[in-house]
């Protein structure tokens, strides 16, 4: 009996190949080098490997640090298991829950309707206010929350736009043929009662009517079938503008996605000093950056999917404007599901205020142009406050504060008794249970255990001194190139696997060819949240993908465009305002402070 050997029983056992193989392929690099360096290198590639294809979750990869470096000799299991959970992470899962908060009310639900309301229903201002919405909020909440939110109501905003149309027409197309014989029947009976001379007049011109209503009705078809390939364009376009407002969004605060809390955790633990980078400066930064890149993108859909600037008829006929009926049918859909709603509760009011507090103490810590309210406790007790106080203490005041006022003097007589199960808090602990994405936050441990043993271990240091190549090349060449770099490892691996490889490298870099830090490391990490091009680059992309059933081929040729156009904007902007806000242009005082040995 032969054994089957073809590719596809390969492909099949893909995972479990990688997964034997490259710890053994790999494992020539310590056998080689019994260094520290080298033990710590074979855990990071391979790592690596495992992050970018996968074989297995991306979770349990990070994992691997707990138990490789003590048995390597790298850490100890205590101190490699402390860093999981560091300040940073604390931040991520405060900033999370808040999120969950903002979902659990239905507060993002209504603001999305209200900002769908205001900016009008034509299809340009409908993908505007689709493109708005979502980047606000996955800029606070996680952009696969996000999508998944807009989608429903996008699908159902396209439906009331096109779908009667289309229907309407084609009941037009089918009214006119069924009563086209009936004309011609009536017209025999008229025929028949004038004389033959008539007859043959009339029938000449029967023929002659019936051929122009067969034009007709092939000018209808003609019509029909432009207007379906018209809401499939559309479609695609205002799918493909909610994947990108979702995925550039994230970049606007440092909560917004994995990569933005990396390159701030590899810069504290590589540092003693302040590095500069905080919420305020990270917001200064990116969000002008952000607000770019969503309107190039509303722009470059446009000129794809409605032939922005080009003057051909069919590229006219898909970008006529919707009849005002459809207009007000969509403004009563978007109208009746506020109504949904009910009125605004005091559950929604005491998220969007606890919110708002949240991002100001956030602003207000330590804005850098003011000492900042945590000043006050440094100056008092010699304590440091960080960005995980605030988060924290929200948390706790979500559990705390009652979500209906229906206790003591607000208690009215015709309210239903009370469920003593029921504690009225604003949170529930089932919902931050089912919602926190706990393996982003392993995701996150493993990229801040893997920078750690780098540094303990030497290979930081001993990698800065291999890339002293660079030292003559012009730092804005390679910030273009890291970026491109970036935005294309993104596409086939997780941004945030792609954030803890390459960052602690670029951090080395560097110092090497002393540069800011913050010139190469702020845009890489930046860049890995731009994945535009593939359905599994990241989970907003699967959902579009799915429901707006379009093909790859056009993921990828409209995405390649975004990725250029997004990098390009990246690098105007850290190389202007990114030099006003952190002074690139001059090595920071603070890279005196580095820690790695």
């Amino acid at each position: 009996m032969g054994l089957d050997c073809n590719w596809t029983s390969v492909a099949r056992y893909k995972d479990a190949l990688i997964l034997t193989l490259a710890p053994l392929i790999l494992g020539i690099v310590p056998i080689l080098s019994n260094t520290n360096e080298a033990r710590c290198g074979y855990v990071i590639m391979l790592m690596a490997v495992y992050w970018m294809t996968e074989a297995v979750p991306v979770a349990v990869t990070a994992l691997i640090p707990v138990f490789a470096f003590p048995l390597l000799g790298i850490m100890s299991t205590g101190d490699v298991c402390i860093v999981y959970m560091k300040e940073t992470n604390m931040m991520f899962l405060g900033g999370l829950t808040v999120a969950i908060a903002v979902e659990h009310c239905n507060l993002h639900r209504r603001i999305a309707l209200r900002v769908i309301l205001f900016v009008g229903q034509s299809p340009r201002s409908l993908m505007a206010g689709f493109m708005l919405t979502t980047m606000f909020l996955s800029m606070w909440i996680s952009n696969t929350a996000t999508t998944a939110m807009m989608v429903p109501i996008v699908d159902a905003i396209l439906a009331e736009l096109y779908t009667a149309r289309e229907v309407q027409d084609s009941t037009a197309i089918e009214m006119d043929l069924s009563v086209s014989p009936a004309k011609q029947s009536q017209m025999d009976l008229v025929n028949n009662d004038a004389s033959q001379q008539n007859q043959g007049g009339n029938l000449k011109k029967t023929e002659r009517g019936n051929a122009k209503k067969t034009e007709t009705q092939g000018e209808d078809n003609k019509e029909s079938s432009l207007e379906i390939q018209r809401r499939k364009t559309i479609r695609t376009m205002v799918f493909l503008s909610v994947m990108y407002a979702s995925d550039i969004g994230g970049t606007g605060v440092i909560t917004g996605t994995a990569p933005n809390l990396i390159v701030m955790s590899t810069l504290e633990s590589s540092y003693s000093e302040p590095t500069g980078l905080n919420f305020l400066t990270w917001m200064l930064f990116n969000v002008p950056g952000m607000l770019i890149c969503v309107l190039l993108a509303w722009v470059w859909l446009q000129i794809r999917y409605l032939g922005l600037f080009r003057r051909n008829s069919e590229a006219n006929e898909l970008a006529k404007e919707v009849p005002e009926e459809r207009k007000q049918a969509v403004r009563r859909l978007v109208e009746a599901k506020y109504r949904d709603l009910g009125p605004i509760r005091t559950q929604e009011i005491t998220v969007l205020v606890l919110f708002i507090i949240l991002v100001l103490l956030w602003l207000f810590r330590a804005p850098e142009f003011i000492e900042g309210w945590a000043g006050y406790f440094e100056h008092t007790y010699g304590v440091e406050v960080d960005d995980a106080t605030p988060a924290m203490f929200v948390v706790f005041l979500l559990f705390c504060l009652p979500a209906k006022l229906d206790f003591l003097c607000f208690r009215k007589p015709q309210d239903p008794p009370r469920d003593k199960n029921d504690k009225n808090e604003v949170l529930t602990w089932r919902a931050v249970q089912e919602k926190i994405p706990w393996g982003i936050v392993l995701l996150l441990g493993g990229g801040f255990a893997m920078a750690e043993g780098s540094k303990v271990s030497g290979l930081s240091y001993w990698l800065g001194q291999k890339l002293y190549i660079f030292k003559g090349v012009n730092k804005g060449v390679i910030v273009l190139t890291v970026t491109l770099l970036t935005a294309m490892l993104t596409e086939v691996a997780s941004n945030s696997a792609t954030a803890s490889i390459i960052l602690p490298v670029l951090n080395q870099l560097a110092l090497n060819i002393e540069v800011n830090p913050l010139y190469l490391m702020l845009p890489a990490a930046v860049c890995c949240s731009y994945a535009f091009m593939l359905p599994v680059a990241t989970p907003p992309n699967a959902i579009v993908f799915s429901v707006a059933d379009m093909k790859s081929s056009e993921m990828m040729k409209a995405g390649i465009v975004m990725n250029v156009v997004c990098v390009l904007v990246l690098n105007v902007m850290i190389n202007t305002l990114g030099v006003v806000i952190f002074d690139l242009n001059n090595m920071p005082a603070w890279t005196n402070s580095s820690l790695t040995v």
